[in-house]
């Protein structure tokens, strides 16, 4: 099903094919690219809250040192009760105290505008609500430390100096926490992003895959749709243009290209036709050519053999006449010997007129010259012939027609187109079964005047129909005939400028002859003419 869709639609299915291919490619380089982003941020913000835990771990280490301090110099000094009379190291330390402890809440707050500060990493080691948990439970601890931080006599106060130690022990531990929520998140870490990786990387190679199978059916399609069919048509073209021009494109791809391949087969088909038709018109006008110069040949034979032997049959149809004169003036008794002798000299003088007509015939199929001609109705000529005809005893059974229904005028020879006439329609005649039929159809074509003579007799085989215009060569029906007619009328037809031809089916399916002879300007004017004259009458 997919071989029939159009070009332009398999090129989408190719193109298609290549943008999943790349896609997939795409998506699994990049899916591996961000996932590594998102670890990386995750890992360099997770990281850079080390510092500051151990910032905030540090300044509540000097919270505990300072304490520490401040209850040396209580131990090692005079009791007082008062604070006009606190020594001057105690106050000291206590300022120290307090600005500490301010550097504890501010490390504490960045601590805590880091956590808020939100990244797109692994969700796996963003989580930080443990670590926003100690961060409140610090908190907390510092408001109960800053709130007796408040008071100016604290340090006075055995009982809060010893509370506020326990405080910052908590406050230490509390501290100490933060960075051990990440690194227990990091302990797990690198089983699950080995776990991934592997993943990772078996993902890239079943889309690598995937893609090189898609690309594979990719190829093959663009083979089959495409390739192969262009070196079809490619090698198709080849064979034809080296000659070979039965050969024709076979496609089944029933689309653009197989469009192309019916084309070519098509366009080869018509110069084959054209071609098959050149190479007969021109086998024909060779025959015809070979023709003519046969009877030209034969024409110039028959000339120099006719004039050689005109002379003895005039001597021997004279001597045979003197003979025959001088038996019946002699005055001895006619008997039996006297009448056969009588009888073959009469049959010496027939057969010597016939010899001499049949030379008059071979002068006149061999006559070159000039001849007069004169514009002549061939409609009127045609049908004096045909009346002429219909008049012999043995065709009077057998039917003529005669159809034309314009007048033709041409300027030709009138007897010896009449001549013409006369040895086709004595042909077809003779051709006929009792009571057969002859049509003779006559009309005007353009410039030319065409006569064809059609009859329904004993037809002709195609090796007949090679030789038929051939000097002496004759099937008529029982042998008759000199085999002059048709020759005859070939060499007259072509001094007209005109063409014969003859055509048949096949034995018993009758024959037709059409003979074509040219109008000039001035004839078909004439002709038209003559029609107005007739109609006005």
């Amino acid at each position: 099903m997919l071989t029939k869709w159009p070009i332009r639609k398999k090129l989408l299915v190719g193109i298609s094919l290549l943008v999943l291919v790349v896609a997939i490619l795409a998506g699994s380089g990049l899916m591996a690219t961000y996932s590594y982003r998102d670890l990386v941020n995750g890992l360099s913000w997770r990281v850079s809250e080390l510092p500051v835990a151990a910032e905030l771990s540090w300044h509540v280490g000097d919270l505990r040192i300072t304490l520490s301090k401040l209850r040396g110099l209580r131990a090692s000094t005079y009791a007082y009760t008062h604070a006009d009379s606190v020594p001057i190291g105690v106050r000291m330390c206590r300022d120290q105290f307090r600005q500490q402890l301010s550097d504890v809440k501010e490390t504490l707050a960045r601590y805590r505008e880091q956590l808020e500060h939100k990244q797109q990493a692994d969700k796996r080691i963003s989580d930080v609500e443990r670590e926003r948990e100690t961060a409140r439970k610090i908190e907390a601890a510092l408001v109960r430390v800053d709130e007796a931080n408040c008071d100016e006599d604290w340090m006075l106060d055995d009982v809060k100096v010893g509370w506020l130690d326990v405080e910052l022990e908590k406050l230490q531990s509390l501290t100490a926490e933060l960075p051990s929520h990440l690194h227990g998140k990091l302990a797990g870490f690198a089983d699950e992003v080995r776990g991934q990786y592997r993943m990772l990387i078996f993902g890239a190679w079943a889309a690598t895959i995937m893609a090189g199978l898609l690309f594979t059916v990719f190829m093959q399609l663009f083979y089959k749709w495409i390739f192969l069919p262009l070196r079809i048509l490619v090698a198709g073209s080849r064979r034809v243009a080296a000659g070979n021009f039965d050969y024709r494109i076979h496609l089944t791809t029933n689309d653009e290209m197989s469009e192309l391949a019916e084309a070519m087969n098509d366009m080869t088909a018509r110069f084959q036709a054209i071609r098959d038709d050149l190479d007969r018109q021109v086998q024909e006008r060779t025959k015809q050519v070979v023709r003519a110069e046969q009877m030209a040949s034969v024409g110039f034979l028959a000339a120099g053999v006719a004039h050689e032997i005109n002379n003895p049959l005039a001597s021997i149809a004279i001597c045979a006449e003197s003979l025959e004169t001088r038996m019946r003036d002699l005055p001895a008794p006619k008997n039996e010997q006297h009448s056969v002798v009588a009888n073959y000299l009469r049959m010496i003088q027939t057969e010597a007129f016939r010899c001499k007509e049949i030379t008059e015939k071979l002068l006149d199929f061999s006559r070159i010259g000039p001849v007069q001609r004169q514009n002549t109705d061939l409609g009127e000529l045609i049908q004096g012939v045909i009346d002429m005809v219909s008049h012999i005893g043995k065709y009077q059974r057998k039917r003529i027609e005669f159809s034309h229904k314009q007048t033709v005028i041409a300027s030709v020879s009138a007897q010896e187109i009449k001549q013409v006439v006369l040895n086709l329609l004595t042909n077809a005649l003779d051709s006929l079964d009792a009571e057969g039929s002859v049509r003779v159809e006559l009309a005007a074509r353009g410039n030319i005047a065409e006569m064809t003579v059609i009859d329904n007799g004993c037809g002709m085989e195609p090796e007949v129909l090679k030789h038929i215009f051939e000097p002496f060569f004759t099937r008529r029906r029982g042998g008759q005939g000199t085999g002059l007619g048709l020759s005859i009328s070939y060499r007259i037809v072509s001094d007209h400028g005109g063409t014969i031809e003859g055509y048949s089916a096949g034995a018993e399916k009758g024959a037709t002859f059409r003979v074509r002879l040219p109008l000039n300007q001035s004839q078909q004017q004439l002709r038209k003419e003559i029609s107005h004259r007739r109609q006005a009458a």
